[in-house]
């Protein structure tokens, strides 16, 4: 796709609030609901995006249309969609795995393939409806879908996550996080053998032109994005690596890793398979976590171990 987007949403933010798009000359005649449908960051049915248009939620050049309205280059498409009902975010008896607790935070190890908050096609059965059930209190400064959420991890991805109990303890992990100072330390298994013990990318990240789901290393409507790296391990066609964030842009390490020429093993978006795979997601677990507690100013550091499936990957790559 190479749908040219008017505004950017911020870091960070639910693909379920405002975006917009003016359509190029390829997609003339395309049908608005196969556009959005496919133009969508998250994966969502063509129903539901019909369901929006038919609640006037999407508009072309100002103007209420059809699903089946045909686009014409220069169109201007705007989708608003609220966020669900508080009512539709109900507690889950889901299992957590928890690595801390306090009347203040909670650190949970997020397992692969778990999505951490409510979005458009993924209503439930996320971290969020977890911690509702498990928690009780979590702080609502991110709003009534995204309560404690302070960042996140791809669903993806598995390890450590922060969650905050009050709108203080939110307050001061949130700018812990904007000012760098929060640990995150990642464990990465990638293709091809990295040549450098250790470096460091320092390349901005913004959304790719060709492809709006999709991030890219450009200098064009782009924010820093810094990421150190330590080889671990070499198996000689795949490494084992230990990745710092300095900056948390979306999908940083998982598109860095793809600009050095290295992308992660597993990776369905930004990797390639070249003979190594991994089920379910690709090889990238947060290891580490610390940040300095909200209300005693100590220092916390966790850590959780690899999952199941990158041990087995790392057997199979140490057996050859």
């Amino acid at each position: 796709m190479n749908k040219d987007a008017l505004n950017e949403r911020t870091e960070g933010e639910s693909p379920d609030n405002g975006v917009a798009w003016t359509v190029q000359e390829e997609y003339a005649r395309e049908r608005i609901d196969k556009y959005i449908t496919e133009a969508w960051e998250e994966d969502i049915s063509r129903s539901q995006v019909q369901q929006w248009i038919e609640a006037g939620l999407v508009t072309v050049n100002g103007r209420k249309v059809k699903a089946n309205y045909k686009l014409s280059p220069e169109d201007m498409i705007s989708v608003t969609v609220p966020e669900p009902a508080a009512a539709e975010l109900t507690p889950e008896n889901i299992p957590l795995n928890v690595a801390y607790e306090d009347s203040d935070v909670i650190v949970v190890n997020k397992p692969r393939g778990m999505v951490v908050h409510p979005a458009a096609g993924h209503p439930s059965g996320t971290l969020v409806n977890a911690l509702m059930y498990h928690c009780k209190d979590l702080s609502g400064i991110n709003g009534e879908i995204r309560p404690g959420i302070v960042h996140r991890i791809d669903k993806d991805t598995s390890g450590l996550i922060m969650a905050a109990k009050n709108d203080a303890s939110h307050n001061s992990l949130a700018a812990q996080l904007k000012a760098h100072s929060v640990t995150r330390r990642y464990l990465a298994v990638v293709q091809g053998n990295v040549a450098h013990d250790q470096g460091t990318v320092d390349a901005p990240i913004g959304r790719d032109p060709h492809d709006r789901k999709l991030y890219t290393v450009t200098e064009k409507n782009s924010k820093t994005a810094v990421t150190h790296f330590t080889v671990l391990e070499r198996f000689g066609d795949c490494t084992l690596l230990q990745l710092q964030l300095e900056t948390g842009r979306t999908h940083q390490i998982r598109v860095h890793m793809k600009f050095i020429g290295h992308p992660l093993v597993g990776d369905p978006v930004y990797g390639r398979s070249k003979g190594i795979f991994m089920e379910g997601g690709q090889a990238l677990h947060a290891a580490v976590l610390g940040f300095v507690h909200p209300s005693t100013g100590e220092y916390l550091e966790f850590s959780a171990p690899l999952p199941g499936d990158m041990e087995e990957l790392l057997a199979r790559l140490r057996s050859r």
